[in-house]
């Protein structure tokens, strides 16, 4: 299935139906007047986040969703039928934007959550509305209210437990595919993974998401390269890991390249909880990773953690430290309730 996290859809909302022009016309009853319905309310236009979905691809293939029209009202005081409701189903997480694509209008970050984005039109009043002492024959209906038209977009942003960060080729695919049962494209020449993929990685007993974004380049938050079209994803992520690859010639520069991304890009990114790892380190001798370790260590202002995800050297370990980040964040965003004293 193919992975897709931005799409524009075209609503409208149904219009109302319009009131009716009617009179009691019965045989032997002698007193008729006016008797005309009102019309039905227009169908409203929906999005409601739900459980099993991951990509918007549905999107790409149906963007135009039309609520249906309220019947228009009958005599002897019958209501037209309200038109049907449409819901937009979409994945968790999913950020519902404005045509200019800067305009939040929802955030759909929990399953079941709804969103009203197009309210259908209300029905127009019968003639029967307009009875009074003074006009007990009105000729006059209200038309009904004319349906909202919207052209929106819908991003989607991975809700996960860890990010991986790093260059091209830094090891994250080769990182999801050795602790998960995801299957990301690896081989032994240089390319760029081209959409996120997600992973469920065990330790302890203990599971957590893994999302592998797409990797930078110097100038991504300008635009280069399609790892800005990412940045959003991480932004959801409990801690994230910063994979350097081991075998680069110049390490330190390797690493202060995301440092430079995630600060430009804005937002909490750069601030987020992040454990540095030195990847690939199967390809060095023990005076090549004590060097490498010694780079990465000056530009971090840390000791980075060693780990290879093709021989899974460290691996247990770096899982078993963002362990440890996840469930600090998770405890800094739901405190527990302070236990208070019983009193009858």
């Amino acid at each position: 299935m193919k992975f897709l996290d931005l799409a524009k859809v075209y609503i409208r909302s149904g219009g109302g139906g319009g009131g009716c022009v009617s009179f009691r016309r019965e045989k032997y009853i002698e007193y008729g007047g006016p008797d005309g319905g009102d019309g039905g309310k227009g169908g409203s236009v929906w999005a409601e986040a739900v459980d099993g979905l991951n990509t918007l691809i549905d999107f790409r293939y149906q963007q135009h969703f039309f609520a249906k029209s309220g019947q228009p009202g009958m005599g002897r005081q019958r209501t037209g039928k309200d038109g049907d409701d449409i819901v937009l189903r979409v994945p968790v997480g999913t950020e519902i934007l404005d045509e200019d694509e800067e305009t939040v209008i929802a955030d759909l970050t929990e399953v079941g959550q709804r969103v009203e984005l197009a309210r259908g039109g209300n029905g127009g009043w019968g003639n029967l509305h307009f009875k009074s002492s003074t006009n007990q024959a009105p000729r006059r209906a209200n038309p009904g209210q004319e349906g909202v038209e919207r052209t929106l977009w819908l991003r989607l942003k991975l809700i996960a437990d860890v990010g991986l960060l790093g260059l091209p080729n830094a090891g994250k695919s080769t990182f999801l595919a050795a602790t998960s049962n995801a299957r990301p494209k690896i081989a032994d020449y240089p390319f760029t993974t081209l959409h996120p993929n997600l992973g469920v990685v065990g330790v302890d007993n203990v599971e957590f998401v893994v999302a592998d974004i797409p990797g930078l380049i110097a100038g991504a938050h300008e635009g280069r390269g399609i790892g800005d079209r990412f940045l959003g994803h991480v932004e959801r992520c409990s801690v994230l890991l910063h994979l350097v690859d081991g075998t680069s010639e110049d390490i330190a520069a390797d690493y202060q390249t995301i440092i430079d991304e995630l600060e430009a890009y804005g937002g909490d990114l750069a601030y987020k909880s992040r454990i540095t790892a030195l990847n690939k380190i199967d390809s060095l001798d023990d005076e090549e990773r004590i060097a490498a370790r010694d780079a990465l260590a000056e530009a971090c202002g840390s000791t980075p953690m060693m780990m290879s995800g093709v021989s899974r050297e460290g691996v247990t370990e770096v899982l078993r430290a963002l362990r440890a980040e996840i469930d600090e964040d998770r405890l800094r965003q739901n405190p527990e309730p302070e236990e208070t004293e019983w009193r009858p």
